[in-house]
């Protein structure tokens, strides 16, 4: 029986993890691509590939050429457009897919939520009166805070956000998470924060400022998922696993 090949469409933490447990093993060989959005990406523990692939046909061109068995979309969850190439190719190849997606944050007693359906609309929904906004999403999108200059914005990214906005009220912060409830609480005091610009991303590595806001009573502009074509979607490491065991059990490619 030969060895499966794997695909991981990474840029996560969830992905890294994945790599990790599927390196371990001696039935398969894993390449994890990246987007190359990340000037100085975390250690990876199988072989990697930076940039990315053209479109939709494309991947699925690289998927054929390279004799894929699965593929696995563990890209962000906002990373709309890759996740919707990753199931076209899917389909179009006929190859294996999964998603592995992380839940959705849910709203808890005390939490001061406003949903939006994107950056542009959580900055419109800020007010004409001035604000201190921490607008945690990262340098995509980062560019959006122009359009509303009165208020101040504190903006916090893995690589610096370039240009640096036309902005007179700006703070930029370069750090990656995980990030602890004691020092958000101390970020958002520092500040002066009264609203924070997030994305619904899920997981614990930065819901340590959605714990910090409701504690502190601060308002959230809660960025909500698009509903994208998905393919069959795990939301763990470990069902991920299991996915994958079930997927290339011998009973399955026996066709049985």
């Amino acid at each position: 029986m030969g060895r499966s090949r794997i695909l991981i469409l990474g840029g996560t933490g969830e992905a890294r993890l994945l790599a990790g447990a599927l390196a371990t093993r001696d039935d398969c060989d894993v390449l994890l691509s990246l987007a190359g959005r990340t000037e100085k990406p975390a250690a990876q523990p199988v072989p990697v590939r930076i940039g990315g692939f053209g479109g939709a046909a494309a991947l699925a061109d690289f998927l054929k050429a390279g004799e894929y068995d699965l593929l696995i979309d563990a890209t962000h969850p906002f990373a709309e457009r890759i996740s919707a190439n990753a199931a076209f190719a899917a389909e179009t190849t006929g190859i294996a897919a999964i998603a592995l997606r992380r839940p959705a944050w849910q709203r808890q007693p005390g939490d001061r939520w406003q949903g939006v359906r994107s950056i542009p609309a959580a900055i419109e929904a800020l007010g004409p009166s001035p604000r201190r906004v921490f607008l945690a999403t990262g340098r995509q999108g980062a560019h959006h805070a122009e359009a509303a200059p009165q208020h101040f914005y504190l903006i916090r990214s893995v690589d610096r956000v370039e240009p640096p906005l036309a902005l007179a009220g700006v703070e930029y912060i370069l750090d990656r998470g995980p990030f602890t409830l004691e020092d958000e609480c101390v970020l958002l005091r520092k500040h002066g924060i009264d609203v924070i610009i997030a994305k619904n991303s899920g997981g614990a590595a930065t819901y340590a400022k959605i714990e910090a806001a409701r504690l502190l009573g601060i308002e959230v502009m809660m960025v909500a998922r698009e509903t994208a074509p998905e393919v069959a979607v795990v939301e763990t490491v470990e069902a991920a696993l299991a996915a994958i065991d079930h997927l290339f059990s011998p009973a399955m490619k026996r066709g049985v």
